[in-house]
């Protein structure tokens, strides 16, 4: 399995963000072909009230690296990125790797 994390810095204004996000970019990266499963966290605030240092965090996966480059490299996968610029102005990591089971 090949996973993609990606982590979303806190946005300047949440109910736009969450509006692009759920309305148009989810539904744009669930066409990527070869997507296996996709998943997303809206983390809350820790045990002492402190903000989680990601506002959202979605998890992509794969059945290889190679599955994904491809899905990233067609038109689905480029207008993911693209509409990046969007809704996500303050800032994205992405992590990639092999993903196995611990438990």
């Amino acid at each position: 399995m090949f996973q993609v994390t990606v982590l979303y810095n806190h946005p300047e204004d949440p109910a736009r963000f969450d509006e692009h996000y759920d309305g148009v970019h989810a539904s744009l990266a669930a066409t990527i072909p070869g997507l296996r499963r996709y998943t997303v966290t809206r983390p809350g605030p820790g045990p002492d009230g402190t903000l989680p240092p990601y506002y959202l965090v979605a998890v992509m996966e794969y059945e290889s690296e190679a599955a994904y480059g491809a899905g990233m490299a067609g038109p689905e996968g480029r207008a993911t990125r693209a509409d990046l610029a969007n809704f996500a102005t303050a800032g994205v990591t992405v992590l990639a790797g092999t993903a196995g089971s611990v438990v």
